[in-house]
């Protein structure tokens, strides 16, 4: 199975390191220290905390390979090379949906950093992958749940 390269901000890199680095020297040596005490309890088959230390031993672990792959596989994107009047990755899009005249404005980020509470679309979602490629004035079809939305973009700014 190959994994897709992945472009992330430099934030968001930062932040998957630097959480990867708190897991790693803080969380998984005290998971450690908790199941060997629970394993030294004695029987382990009738040892609730043995096996809830265990658990989030198995947890800490999953969640470990996940953040290093998504750092073996990513980039950080140069924005200094990205288009400034195409939306892109890392583009600010404002636009507005021609069905309700409603303005909305997004950043289209990577799918590791989406976040719709700050503004934060995936690129692989129906309304980022609609408006990739696009210039200000242009009309992008973005096939959601409920219909088709028609979204006319306003403006392009990449921070």
């Amino acid at each position: 199975m190959s994994i897709a390269m992945e472009y992330l901000s430099k934030q968001r890199y930062d932040e998957i390191a630097a959480e990867l680095k708190h897991l790693i020297n803080e969380v998984y040596p005290k998971v450690t220290e908790d199941l060997a005490e629970m394993s030294a309890q004695g029987d382990r088959s009738d040892n609730a905390g043995y096996r809830e230390a265990r658990r989030i031993q198995g947890k800490t672990i999953s969640r470990i390979r996940f953040l290093q792959r998504i750092l073996e596989h990513s980039r950080v994107i140069d924005t200094d090379a990205l288009p400034k009047d195409t939306v892109c990755l890392l583009s600010r899009v404002e636009f507005t949906n021609l069905a309700t005249n409603t303005r909305m404005k997004f950043q289209i980020v990577s799918p590791h950093e989406m976040d719709l509470e700050a503004g934060k679309i995936s690129l692989k979602s129906p309304i980022g992958a609609a408006l990739m490629g696009r210039k200000v004035g242009e009309i992008a079809e973005a096939r959601v749940p409920s219909g088709l939305l028609r979204l006319r973009i306003e403006s392009i700014t990449l921070d």
